[in-house]
């Protein structure tokens, strides 16, 4: 996806129906991205999506990738979005050891943003290592994985999408990461390669995960990152999940996907996001968790009714009216957690798309 982002000119059907109907003539096209093919609440969710952001339909299948149910784009689509938006974006690199991207807002012209990412910060990162003067990083399956492939192309996409988030969050709607820095193996674009995509697992809570958990080198030394450690010190301290939510939010908007930390309840070297996962399977959500009284803790809406509860409620009745007999599949297909699971705001985000009223 280049970062030339063409208006949307010709939008999709206005009506709930048109709209519908549009989804699915498109999800039957083979040529579409797999998370899209076949599944006409995606391409929805993709297009909906892509409106917000003033990008045609395509543009939006193409250029968004939804990984572990966050939205995410190439560092060449982000910075469209921002001189879209008529803001000044200026990058500069070396082409192998560092990058520096600026930004400079048209409504703000005398303050300029800006961000450098170098070798050193992305080994403090635990992103990549340095051996024998070279990038050394590797995948799952022990291969080079893209900071050793793509080193030069990883420090602009970091630089790029980092201020960005600091500079023109107004224009991002939630489109803050990379699919590299979700977790997802990228090409040099920073575009997902599908053939090397790994399966969600569900880790057990008390279990590590061979295939994530980051192991040093014999005879060497682990070195955690130290805010990410922090973190998962508070999260291990928390007692429900709206607790471990917030932290889970802060996780995403200050510190890389796969930050290394030494897990709190294994003691083992691992990465924040898989601790934060397997935290989050062990705690009672809002709704579950009761005081001594046997009275829930969570605010109610009425007659015991969570707020979250409305809004599956809402859901539920608007997939009906819309002829949509596969909300459960489709809702987790999209999001990535099962419609029980999720919160009051994701709820009524589907329920948005499925009635024309997402903002």
């Amino acid at each position: 996806m280049t970062a030339e982002i063409v208006k949307h000119q010709a939008a999709a059907p206005a009506t709930l129906d048109g709209s519908v109907r549009f989804a699915q003539l498109l999800a039957d096209a083979d040529l579409l991205p797999r998370q899209f093919v076949g599944k006409p609440a995606n391409v929805l969710y993709a297009i909906e999506y892509g409106r917000t952001l003033g990008i045609t339909p395509i543009a939006a299948i193409t250029g968004i990738h939804v990984i572990e149910g966050k939205p995410s784009a190439s560092s060449g689509l982000i910075g469209g979005l921002v001189r879209q938006a008529g803001h000044k974006l200026r990058v500069q690199s070396d082409g192998k050891t560092w990058a520096t991207a600026q930004i400079v807002r048209a409504d703000d012209p005398d303050f300029t943003y800006e961000c450098t990412w170098d070798l050193e910060r992305a080994t403090q990162a635990g992103l990549m290592e340095i051996k024998n003067g070279k990038p050394w990083a590797r995948d799952r399956n022990g291969r080079p994985a893209p900071w050793e492939k793509y080193t030069a192309a990883m420090l602009k996409a970091r630089a790029i999408t980092e201020v960005a988030r600091d500079a023109c969050e107004d224009v991002l709607f939630g489109l803050h990461y990379t699919p590299e820095e979700l977790g997802a193996q990228v090409n040099a674009d920073g575009e997902p390669v599908e053939a090397e995509v790994q399966q969600l697992r569900r880790v057990e809570p008390g279990q590590t995960d061979q295939w994530s958990t980051p192991t040093p080198e014999p005879g060497g030394e682990f070195v955690p990152h130290t805010e990410a450690q922090e973190l998962s010190a508070r999260a291990a301290a928390a007692e429900d999940r709206g607790v471990l939510a917030g932290l889970v939010d802060e996780a995403k908007q200050q510190l890389p996907a796969d930050a290394r930390i030494l897990a709190p309840d294994t003691k083992q070297p691992d990465t924040l996001r898989e601790y934060l996962g397997r935290r989050w399977a062990a705690l009672p959500s809002p709704e579950e968790k009761q005081g001594d009284d046997g009275v829930t803790d969570a605010v109610v809406v009425a007659e015991g009714e969570t707020d979250a509860d409305t809004a599956e409620r809402e859901l539920r009745a608007a997939a009906a009216k819309a002829g949509l007999d596969n909300l459960d599949a489709e809702f987790e297909q999209s999001y990535g957690i099962p419609i029980s699971e999720a919160g009051a705001a994701q709820l009524r985000q589907m329920t948005g798309l499925l009635t024309g009223t997402a903002a």
